[in-house]
């Protein structure tokens, strides 16, 4: 039977290293984990999951929480999240909480207890005292994707300094009359994403001694379909129309292009339109965006919890409140520019 001394000698390391490696520990260079892993593909090695659990009390399993999974953010932010773990060699158990608050209650307080997982990851959730309380009396760690979780480790974008650096970009191109397609009431997620985007527009706008007009101002579902109404009503009137939309997201942005140019605006001539995600569809509808590096974001909040595991300071086990901010880059295309002299 292969063992790990089998697999050292192939790959030329240590037993340690090769232990390590296999159990995605922090501690291994990116080189000695690809020939570790090399080897005990060659050789036909595979890690004994039971024995693995009984010697160390875990189970290299990950729960992964997301309110939604249907939409292209959480499925790029899961797609991330799922290719770092199993490089890494750990498990995924994903509960979605679309079901409602009965659902939501019985994750946190029976599925993700039974301690088949070694830590928690949650995105655009800020879990509840009680829900925290859970999971730490169980020392699972947790870090949190998309705002600050009091008591636990988070990732999250600037959202307010976001939809501050979209409408200055379209300001710094000339425009006064500025528009903002936001999220809807029964968007806004336990961290008020669109608020925050709203609010960055608004100071973008006081800090420019700009005028803010109601009728510049719409609500849609973060979905193309959604940004398509809004802009037709916000563009159906060429006499009070703005030259620029800021959208809350790229989607409602793809729909904005297509309402302008249905109803015979040419873009960027007539109107500019900026999204926010970095959606890949971006580039086919050649729209400037602030991109957040969605899956790449996801893939770093699963390696902050995989390093916190594979951490020999029994202190970094423990659950701190630590807010890392995750950069954002504007990317300018083809669907904003200077405001015309006509």
């Amino acid at each position: 039977m292969i063992g790990i001394v089998e697999v050292a000698e192939r790959a030329g390391v240590s037993t340690a290293t090769v232990s390590r490696a296999l159990n995605g520990k922090a501690h291994v260079s990116a080189r000695a984990r690809e020939k570790v892993l090399k080897a005990a593909a060659e050789l036909g090695y595979v890690a004994s999951s039971s024995a693995y659990t009984l010697a160390t009390g875990r189970s290299k399993n990950i729960g992964v929480v997301l309110p939604f999974i249907n939409t292209w953010f959480f499925s790029a932010v899961l797609e991330g999240i799922v290719n770092a773990l199993v490089a890494r060699g750990y498990d995924v158990t994903l509960y979605n909480l679309s079901g409602g608050a009965s659902h939501r209650k019985r994750v946190f307080e029976d599925l993700v207890l039974r301690k088949r997982v070694d830590g928690v990851l949650t995105v655009a959730l800020k879990l509840s005292e009680q829900e925290m309380r859970n999971l730490t009396d169980l020392e699972k760690p947790i870090v949190g994707i998309g705002g600050p979780i009091p008591g636990a480790r988070s990732l999250t974008i600037d959202d307010e300094g976001a939809g501050r650096l979209a409408t200055q970009h379209l300001i710094s191109l000339g425009h006064t009359e500025i528009g903002m397609i936001s999220g809807t009431p029964a968007t806004e997620m336990d961290f008020h994403q669109p608020y925050l985007r709203k609010t960055g527009y608004h100071e973008a706008l006081l800090d420019a001694n700009l005028d803010f007009h109601p009728q510049w101002m719409a609500e849609a579902d973060f979905t193309i379909a959604g940004g398509y109404h809004a802009a037709k009503q916000m563009l159906g009137d060429p006499r009070s129309a703005p030259t620029a939309i800021f959208c809350a997201s790229d989607e409602m942005g793809f729909g904005a292009i297509q309402a302008a140019r249905d109803l015979g605006y040419r873009v960027p001539q007539d109107i500019s339109v900026i999204g926010m995600d970095g959606h890949p569809m971006g580039m086919f509808y050649g729209l400037s965006s602030i991109d957040q590096a969605t899956s790449e974001q996801g893939a770093k909040g699963a390696n902050m919890l995989m390093d916190i595991l594979g951490s020999d300071d029994e202190k970094q086990l423990k659950n701190f409140e630590q807010l890392n901010i995750w950069p954002i880059d504007l990317i300018v295309r083809s669907s904003t520019a200077r405001r015309s002299a006509n």
